[in-house]
């Protein structure tokens, strides 16, 4: 039986932008991924790298968005010249 990917659904909102008088519609994207999002975020959180704990929370959005998309088309020439070394960082950060 196959395993089944967790689905998420993230909301972007502008709360203000450097050009005064533009307005943005708020972006809603439902996706999946095979990790648990929120254990990560909470594991980032504790662990602080980055001296910040909104940091975390951005970077642990951004590398699993990323590395989902990476992973899916791994095989995207876009990829084929640091698929690996985003392994080797994915290992990296497990390690934190």
């Amino acid at each position: 039986m196959a395993k089944k990917n967790n689905s998420y659904r993230l909301n972007l909102e502008a709360l203000s932008l450097k050009e005064e008088g533009i307005e943005k519609p708020s972006i809603t994207l439902e996706f999946e991924n095979h990790d648990e999002i929120f254990t990560i975020i909470e594991n980032l959180k504790e662990k602080n790298p980055f001296g910040g704990k909104n940091q975390a929370v951005e970077f642990a959005i951004g590398i699993k968005l990323f590395a989902e998309v990476m992973i899916r088309n791994r095989q995207h020439s876009l990829f084929e010249d640091f698929f690996v070394e985003v392994k080797t960082f994915m290992k990296k950060l497990k390690r934190i």
